[in-house]
Order: structure tokens, then C-alpha cells, then sequence
């Protein structure tokens, strides 16, 4: 069973309608998260194998390089892992994909669509869940889903039926008339993985979903999302520094250090091509980056990890 614990939401409240519209809204021209786009003209790929490929894709905040000249695919339909310590770089690339940080220079295309000219259009394509809380705690579960089905401009006639498969889905039926801020860190994480997905998203963005979970929790979130994964066939791209979550959960995976991906393949053929015998995850990244499992993790980055932590329960 999961732990049931309640939360303390206070100095985490927003206004979740004024945030997301401004986000959804197919006229959005305005700084968000120091985004500003004013396109002109659309770059497309003609790549017609990959859903998400980058290109060069780069980001520099002063002279740290955090993503370097980065080049990757993700075919369609699979679970693809971007595995690094705290500070390879991870969560930058994945606000860069999710049109939250502007690129430095470089590129990336999901389903044909410039991140840079149509950033309005990949939020159209898109699902994301940060690693910090985005669920309302001040609503209910039913409320935070109706919310959203709102902001994705779900037909009213579809919402209902649509919000009752996620929370059976998520198993969350039980619970959906409780305030969100009454629910147990597992039980947050995956209605916020419903609400990033309720809009049947071509590729769903999980920036390390189960940072702050106990054991249990963490075990459950994975099987919902092979299910979730299984039943709508969609693209999950997650970022994760757990070998064992990677390993479980992950097609394809890229290891990523310093900001540059250095190796990319399946679990299987990423331990299969080291010499040791038995070689896990674990003894994969030691061999391509040189480090080790413990290292890594600034001031910063060890401090959100607590926060996250603190917040679901863990």
C-alpha cells in the first residue's frame, strides 16, 4: 500500500488557469519563463522516422555550456530514457523541448514542428510534468482534470468520459472528489501524469517522475505508465538518474554527461557491449562517462531534489 500522507501546499499556490492559458493559447506571444518568440517563418524536418530529433541543439547560460552541439532521435511509440547525474545537463534539454528556455542555438523538430518557429504548436503536441508539483492542491482531483480538459479545449461532450478512463486508469476514482492536497506523493504524481496526457499528446515529457517517492510509490508509478504507455501507444521521453528506473522502463536510452550525449542504445545492447559479464546500467555509465554513480549534484540541483522530497512525502 501506499503511504497516505498529507501535504503542506502553502507557498506553492498559483494561479493555475492564469498559467496554463497563457501557456495554451494558440496566440501566445508573450515572455514565459524568459521564452519570447515572434516567428516568422516555420523551419521544418523532413525526417519522416524519428518523432523528436535535435539538431545541434545547444544552450550556454554565460560560459557554462550546459546542452552541447546535441543530436538525437526518438522513434515513435517507445519509452525513451535521457540518463545523467544532477547537473548533465537533463532538465535544461527538457525545458528547451517543452518551449520553456529558449534555445542558445541549434534546434529540435517533434512530429515535424520547429521548437523555435512553432513553439505554440509543439504545446499542442506535447505533455509535460516538471519535477516540481503542478497539480492545484486547493482543488480536487476531478477538479484539477476538468480544469485542464477546459484549458486543451477538450469538446464538453468528450470531458466526462475522458477524465473518468484517466483517474481508472491512474486508479485514482476513489480519490477524485479530495482535495489534491490530502493525497499521498504517489497518488500526486499520477494524476499529474493524467493531466499532461489528457489531451492524447504525441509525446509525453516526465522530468524524473519519481524523484521524492518511496519504493512502493515509485513501483506503482512505473506499472501505470507502462499501462498508460501500452493503452494510447504514445512517445514517453523522461529524464532519470536511476539505473534501475531506466532499466525497467526504457526502450531506448541515451546517457548523457556535461551537457553531451556519449552513448545511445537499448538497456540490452548498452550492457552488452561491455566486457564484464552481468553488466547492469550502472557499470554502463561508469564505462562511457568515466564517473561514478555517487558523484554529481550541485548545490542546486541537490536542494530542488530535497524540495521535491519534502513535498511528496519522501
Amino acid at each position: 500500500m501506499e503511504l497516505s500522507t498529507a501535504f503542506d501546499f502553502s507557498g506553492i499556490r498559483m494561479n493555475t488557469e492564469r498559467i496554463w492559458r497563457q501557456i495554451l493559447t494558440t496566440d501566445n506571444r508573450c515572455r514565459l519563463s524568459g521564452l519570447y518568440t515572434s516567428a516568422i517563418f516555420t523551419r521544418m524536418s523532413t525526417d519522416t522516422t524519428n518523432l523528436l530529433i535535435t539538431k545541434s541543439l545547444t544552450r550556454k547560460f554565460g560560459s557554462l555550456v550546459a546542452v552541447n552541439d546535441l543530436n538525437i532521435a526518438v522513434t515513435k511509440n517507445i519509452i525513451f530514457g535521457l540518463i545523467g547525474l544532477n547537473g548533465a545537463g537533463k532538465s535544461t534539454l527538457i525545458k528547451m523541448l517543452t518551449t520553456l528556455l529558449d534555445p542558445t542555438s541549434g534546434d529540435a523538430f517533434i512530429n515535424n514542428v520547429s521548437i523555435v518557429d512553432k513553439p505554440n504548436k509543439i504545446r499542442e503536441l506535447i505533455g509535460y510534468v516538471p519535477q516540481l508539483i503542478s497539480a492545484d492542491g486547493s482543488l480536487t482531483g476531478y477538479e484539477n482534470l476538468k480544469l485542464f480538459a477546459c484549458l486543451y479545449h477538450i469538446p464538453k461532450k468528450e470531458q466526462r468520459a475522458r477524465i473518468q478512463e484517466a483517474l481508472e486508469l491512474m486508479d485514482l476514482t476513489q480519490v477524485a472528489k479530495r482535495l489534491v492536497n490530502t493525497y499521498s506523493g504517489g497518488m500526486i504524481r499520477r494524476l499529474e501524469v493524467v493531466l499532461a496526457m489528457l489531451h492524447r499528446p504525441e509525446v509525453l515529457f516526465l522530468d524524473e517522475p519519481t524523484t521524492g517517492l518511496d519504493v512502493i510509490a515509485r513501483n506503482h508509478l512505473w506499472d501505470y505508465l507502462k499501462a498508460a504507455h501500452a493503452k494510447y501507444n504514445m512517445t514517453i521521453f523522461l529524464t532519470t538518474h536511476d539505473m534501475e528506473e531506466a532499466e525497467k522502463l526504457c526502450d531506448q536510452v541515451a546517457i548523457m554527461d556535461q551537457g553531451k550525449i556519449v552513448v545511445t542504445g537499448s538497456p540490452h545492447e548498452l550492457k552488452r557491449s561491455l566486457p564484464t559479464p552481468n553488466a547492469n546500467l550502472g557499470d554502463v555509465f561508469v564505462h562511457y562517462t568515466g564517473g561514478h554513480l555517487e558523484q554529481g549534484g550541485n548545490y542546486k540541483a541537490i536542494a530542488r531534489q530535497r524540495t521535491v522530497s519534502k513535498k511528496l512525502g519522501g
